[in-house]
């Protein structure tokens, strides 16, 4: 099956602008298309800094993280069994350090946490691209797969 690329934001919905006051008739009702990047990650590092992963998901910048999830299919193994997740710039940036159970099999939620700079940071990831890294407490052999789900910049965050 072919693909196709498009330059977004994305809106979808029957009534593109208001020109009157009923609701299903003449009142916008357009929505953001949420999109996702997924990829296999392993609680071992493929670059220099131990126990980090650098994933291929790259979300634009200005985007808006409406959910993260982490399929783990082989528990996080070792002493510690906890992961990060944040950016190539800052590890924490998306999550604490621990604040992700990679040692429970199964779709494990990801949240930011009751912390501002990272509540922030999902609403708005910043005016340049970023690229998802996780770093794990310690190495192992832990496996799942990663899914960022995103709207594109501009539609929430002009």
């Amino acid at each position: 099956m072919g693909t196709t690329t498009f330059s977004g934001p994305i809106k979808a919905g029957p009534i593109k602008f208001t020109t009157g006051t009923t609701l299903g008739q003449d009142i916008a009702n357009t929505g953001n298309v949420v999109l996702m990047q997924s990829g296999a990650v392993t609680q071992a590092t493929n670059i220099a800094s131990a126990g980090a992963y650098q994933t291929d998901i790259v979300i634009p910048a200005g985007s808006t993280i409406t959910d993260i999830k982490l399929y783990v299919t082989a528990v996080w193994s070792g002493v510690a069994s906890t992961v990060g997740i944040g950016t190539t710039a800052l590890i924490t940036a998306l999550t604490a350090a621990d604040a992700v159970a990679g040692g429970t099999l199964g779709i494990i939620t990801v949240t930011a946490g009751g912390d501002a700079t990272r509540v922030g940071t999902w609403y708005n990831v910043g005016t340049t691209d970023i690229r998802i890294k996780l770093l794990s407490t310690n190495t192992g052999t832990g496996t799942g797969y990663l899914v960022v789900s995103y709207v594109q910049p501009g539609v929430i965050n002009p």
